[in-house]
C-alpha cells in the first residue's frame, strides 16, 4: 500500500441522504460507459482480482550510468543476469555450458549472432529448429507470472498471433508436439525463422525486467550519454530520478548559459565533446574558432584532457584551448549568478576576483595560495567577472544551439515527463544524492527565494521551479528563477543532489594544494547508518520504517576498500557502484543493479564490461555477483504493490457499480 494511492470514493447509499450522492451517481455513469453490463463489470471484477494474485513484476534499479552505453545496454539485454538464470533454471544440466553461453548471446544480440550463425552453420534447417524450440521454452518460463492479457501487449505485431499459439498450452490439442512441430516448421519453410528468432529474443529481453528505475546522472564522464537517453525513451516502462549530472544537462537545454558552460567544460575535460557534435548536432565551431584566436599563445597546461582509447589525439592542443576558455566563461557566468542571488549564500565561491596576477596568488579560507595558471587574456582584473564581447558573443551562439537542438530538447522533455528528484514505489523511496540535515540529524532548512524548506518540502519545491525553468514561457521572471534553481540545484551547498558544502572545481584547475580542493559531505552520509534518522526520512515522505527501503546512488561505494553499499541493516541501499570507466579503478566494480522481484531484494554487482564486440563473437558475458539483501517468506504479490492499491480501487468502484446496476439507480445499456 502507498501514500500515492489515490483516495477511494466513499459512496453514501443511506435512505436519510437521499440515495447516493449526485456526483458520485455523475462518476458511476462515466463508469458504466465503460461497463455497460452487470455482465462486463462484472467479468473486469473477476480479471483485476486475478491479477492481483500474480507475482509482482521484477523491478531494475540502475543509478550513475554516465554515459556508458554499452555496458548500459548489455545489463538491459542480460536483464542484469537473469536471462543467464532462466535458461539454468530452464534447461539444467541437459544444455552444455557451451549452448547456454550461444542462447544468451544470441536472446542479447540475435541479429548480430544470427549473421555469424549463417556464415559458420552447415546445417541451418537443423539449427532454426532446435534454437526455435529453446526459444520458445525461455519465452514461456518468462512470460508465466503476467497475465496473457500484457504478454499479448507485449508480443511483436508481425508474430503475435504465432508466438501466443506457441507458449500457450492448448488443452483441446491432442498430440501437442506435432501440433507446435508443425508450427515451427512452417516458420523455417517460408524463410521466417532468422526475424521470428528476433522477435522472440527481444521479447524475453522485455519480459525479464517489468520496470526499470533509472536512479540519475545518465550523463557526462562516457561518450554516449545520447544512446542511452534514445534507448531509455523507447523503453516500456521506465522512471528517472534526476541526478546532478541530468540537471546540469537540463538547465543547458533550458539555455542557463553557466549550465551550458558546466556542460561543455566537462565535455571537454573528459574529450567527450564528439557528444556535443556528433549525437546531439551542436555546432561548437563559435567556440573553437574564438578559442584558437583568444588563447592561441596561452599556456593551457592546467587543461589537459582526461581523454579514454577512443579519443583522437590530433585534436588535444585545440580541445585544450577550449577547455580553458569555456572553463573561464563558466567562472564569469557563475560569478554573475551569484551575485545576482544572494539568497543562494554561495559568495565563497566568487573567487576570480581574489586574485593577485602580479603575485601569482589567490586568497582563500584565510591563507594566501601560489597560483598554477593566472594567463588569462579574457579577464579585465577591474571587473573579472565581465564577459569580452568574444565570450559573449559565443555564449549566446551556444545558447541558441541548445534551446534549438531537436534531439536535446526531445530528450530532456522524456526527462522531465518521466522523472522527478525523488520517487515513491512499492514502498521504496528513490533518490539520487541525500536528505540536507544538520549534525544532529534534524533536516536542514534551504533558503529557496525568500522561504525556508527541509526534507521532503525542500524537494519538492526544487522539482517545482526546475520544471518552471524549462516550460513557463509566459512568465520569464519565473522561468530565470526556474533555470537559476537547475543550476543551484547542480552545485548549490542546500541541494539534495549535490550535497556537498561546495564545489572546488576553481580550485582544482589553479591551486596546487590539496587541502583546498576538499568538498565537505553533507552530514545525511555520516549518518545513515543511524537507524532513527533513517527512520524518520521515511516518515518524511509517509512510508513505513518497517518495510521501506532508501535506494540511493551519486556516492560510489569503494568495495575494493571494504565499504558495504547496504546500510542501517539493509534499510539503506547506494547501488552506486562505478557504472563509469572513471570510477571504476576507484570502486573495484563497474556498477550495481538491484533487483527487487516477487522473492525479496538482490544486489548484483558487475565486473567491466569489455565490449558488444567481445559479446557477440567471443560470447563474453559481464560476470554478476549476487548478494541477497532481502528474502520474502510468501512471495509478493501484484496486491503487495502500488499498481496492487489503484486496482483495489478500481475493483470498489467497479462492485458499486454493480449495485447500483442492482439497485435501479442505473440501467444496463446495449443489452
Amino acid at each position: 500500500m502507498t501514500e500515492n494511492r489515490r483516495i477511494t470514493r466513499h459512496y453514501d447509499w443511506s435512505q436519510e441522504s437521499g440515495g447516493i450522492e449526485e456526483q458520485e451517481l455523475k462518476y458511476l455513469k462515466s463508469l458504466a460507459k465503460q461497463y455497460p453490463t452487470i455482465a462486463a463489470a462484472s467479468t473486469e471484477i473477476i480479471n483485476l482480482q486475478a491479477i492481483l494474485n500474480l507475482p509482482k513484476g521484477t523491478e531494475h534499479f540502475l543509478t550513475d550510468i554516465h554515459g556508458e552505453y554499452e555496458q548500459f545496454n548489455h545489463v538491459l539485454k542480460n536483464g542484469s543476469g537473469s536471462v543467464r538464470r532462466k535458461i539454468d533454471e530452464e534447461f539444467g544440466n541437459t544444455l552444455s555450458q557451451k549452448d547456454k553461453k550461444s542462447l544468451a548471446t544470441l536472446i542479447y544480440y540475435p541479429e548480430e549472432k544470427l549473421e555469424l550463425v549463417l556464415k559458420e552453420e552447415d546445417n541451418i534447417e537443423d539449427w532454426y529448429k532446435i534454437t526455435l524450440h529453446r526459444l520458445v521454452q525461455i519465452t514461456k518460463r518468462v512470460s508465466s507470472k503476467y497475465t496473457r492479457s500484457k504478454v499479448r501487449k507485449a508480443l511483436p505485431k508481425d508474430f503475435a498471433y504465432i508466438i501466443e499459439e506457441l507458449i500457450t498450452e492448448k488443452a483441446e490439442v491432442q498430440d501437442k508436439e506435432a501440433y507446435y512441430n508443425e508450427i515451427i516448421h512452417t516458420i523455417i519453410r517460408i524463410g521466417r525463422a532468422p526475424q521470428f528468432i528476433t522477435a522472440l529474443s527481444y521479447l524475453i529481453q522485455r519480459l525479464v525486467i517489468d520496470h526499470l528505475h533509472i536512479v540519475g546522472d545518465v550523463f557526462d564522464r562516457g561518450p554516449g550519454p545520447h544512446i542511452i537517453m534514445d534507448t531509455l525513451s523507447q523503453y516500456h516502462s521506465v522512471d528517472v530520478q534526476w541526478g546532478n549530472h541530468d540537471i546540469v544537462w537540463m538547465g543547458a537545454a533550458s539555455g542557463q548559459t553557466a549550465c551550458i558552460a558546466n556542460v561543455l567544460r566537462m565535455s571537454a575535460r573528459y574529450g567527450n565533446l564528439d557528444t556535443l557534435e556528433d549525437g546531439y548536432g551542436i555546432n561548437l565551431i563559435p567556440l573553437a574558432t574564438f578559442a584558437m584566436d583568444t588563447y592561441a599563445d596561452t599556456d593551457c597546461s592546467c587543461f589537459m584532457i582526461k581523454y579514454n582509447t577512443d579519443y583522437n589525439t590530433k585534436d588535444l592542443s585545440l580541445d585544450m584551448k577550449m577547455h580553458k576558455a569555456i572553463a573561464m566563461i563558466q567562472f564569469k557566468l557563475e560569478g554573475q549568478l551569484i551575485m545576482r542571488r544572494p539568497e543562494f549564500h554561495m559568495e565563497d565561491r566568487l573567487l576570480l576576483n581574489k586574485i593577485d596576477p602580479k603575485a601569482r596568488t589567490i586568497q582563500v579560507y584565510g591563507k594566501t595560495y601560489p597560483m598554477k595558471d593566472v594567463d588569462f587574456p579574457t579577464v579585465d582584473w577591474e571587473h573579472p567577472y565581465t564577459l569580452t564581447e568574444g565570450e559573449q558573443a559565443v555564449v549566446e551562439r551556444l545558447r541558441q544551439a541548445f534551446i534549438h537542438c531537436e534531439k536535446l530538447q526531445r530528450h530532456v522533455r522524456f526527462l522531465f515527463a518521466k522523472g522527478s528528484l525523488y520517487k515513491v514505489y512499492n514502498g521504496n523511496l528513490l533518490y539520487h544524492g541525500c536528505i540536507p540535515m544538520e549534525k544532529d540529524g534534524t533536516f536542514s532548512e534551504v533558503e529557496i527565494y525568500g522561504k525556508k524548506y527541509s526534507g521532503k518540502a525542500l524537494y519538492d519545491v526544487l522539482d517545482h521551479y526546475a520544471r518552471k525553468g524549462f516550460y513557463a514561457d509566459e512568465d520569464i521572471d519565473e522561468k530565470i528563477k526556474g533555470q537559476d534553481i537547475l543550476w543551484y540545484i547542480w552545485s548549490g551547498c542546500g541541494s539534495p543532489v549535490f550535497g556537498k558544502d561546495k564545489m572546488t572545481t576553481f580550485e582544482r584547475y589553479f591551486i596546487e594544494d590539496k587541502e583546498t580542493h576538499k568538498e565537505i559531505k553533507n552530514s545525511y552520509y555520516r549518518l545513515i547508518e543511524n537507524e532513527g534518522v533513517v527512520n524518520s526520512i521515511f516518515r518524511e515522505f509517509g512510508l513505513d520504517p518497517m518495510n521501506s527501503h532508501i535506494v540511493n546512488g551519486h556516492v560510489p561505494v569503494e568495495l575494493k576498500k571494504g565499504e558495504s553499499p547496504v546500510r542501517c541493516g539493509g534499510k539503506l541501499l547506494i547501488i552506486d557502484g562505478g557504472f563509469s570507466r572513471a570510477y571504476q579503478d576507484k570502486t573495484g566494480i563497474a556498477g550495481y543493479t538491484l533487483v527487487y522481484n516477487s522473492h525479496g531484494m538482490r544486489l548484483v554487482a558487475h565486473e567491466p564490461f569489455e565490449s558488444t564486440e567481445a559479446a557477440i563473437k567471443n560470447e563474453s558475458d559481464i560476470f554478476s555477483d549476487s548478494v541477497i539483501i532481502e528474502t520474502s517468506s510468501m512471495r509478493r504479490r501484484v496486491a503487495d504493490t502500488d499498481i496492487g492499491a489503484e486496482l483495489r480501487d478500481s475493483i470498489y468502484e467497479l462492485e458499486e457499480l454493480l449495485r447500483a446496476y442492482r439497485e435501479g439507480l442505473l440501467v444496463e445499456k446495449g443489452m
